[in-house]
């Protein structure tokens, strides 16, 4: 089970010595231990995390908009890294980390049972040609792994805009015993405000893409 299929993607010049020069401030470098999230941003307070942030930018408005929540963003994808540590750079936040790695394995072997108040899953790869529907991230054995690191009480939102895996992801957590989804009536929610318009999504809404957003509770 993974989380992602590199591709091949250039990094600017400023994303380049970003990865350099900002990576000792804000990154995480992968080890099969848990961390001490007290340790790593000096202090106690709820936790998030963003899995596959992309460029960064719903993770970067988010963190700046809730300084008292530790926020950390998992992607593998280099030149995202590097665009996220220019926007923490100039923003100087404090309460942001970056782990470049696969986010099963981090969340598997780095981060702590129970420690994570919420969770964004926004625009996972829908592998939309029904040969690659096993590549999706939301899966059963995924949700296990989710459910283990977010503390009871806990949030994961989630966002797509390819209806055919929206469904997908209402069968998959849904079924599961561990979420419950909030949502009044159809199974989605309404775009939440936190959730910044990002290029990709004003890209799609300019080709005429719904966005289907889903948010459940952790029993």
């Amino acid at each position: 089970m993974r989380s992602y299929v590199l591709r091949a993607g250039r990094s600017t010049a400023a994303q380049q010595r970003a990865l350099v020069e900002l990576w000792p401030r804000y990154g995480v470098e992968f080890t099969p231990q848990a961390l001490d999230l007290d340790q790593l941003f000096a202090r106690r307070a709820p936790r998030m995390i963003e899995i596959g942030f992309g460029a960064g930018e719903a993770l970067l408005a988010f963190a700046r908009a809730h300084p008292g929540m530790d926020c950390i963003g998992i992607e593998v994808h280099r030149s995202g890294v590097g665009h996220l540590l220019l926007g923490a750079h100039e923003a100087e936040l404090t309460n942001l980390r970056i782990i470049c790695h696969d986010a099963v394995e981090v969340l598997q072997r780095q981060i702590p049972p129970a420690s994570i108040a919420l969770v964004h899953i926004f625009f996972p790869d829908p592998w939309h040609k029904k040969r690659h529907h096993k590549r999706r991230l939301i899966q059963p054995a995924f949700m296990d792994v989710l459910a283990t690191a977010i503390a009871p009480a806990g949030t994961l939102r989630l966002a797509t805009d390819w209806e055919h895996y929206a469904q997908h992801m209402r069968e998959v957590i849904d079924a599961h015993p561990e979420f419950r989804n909030i949502s009044p009536g159809t199974g989605f929610m309404p775009r939440n405000e936190e959730r910044p318009l990002t290029r990709f999504e004003r890209r799609g809404q300019r080709l005429g893409h719904d966005v289907w957003d889903l948010e459940y509770f952790r029993r």
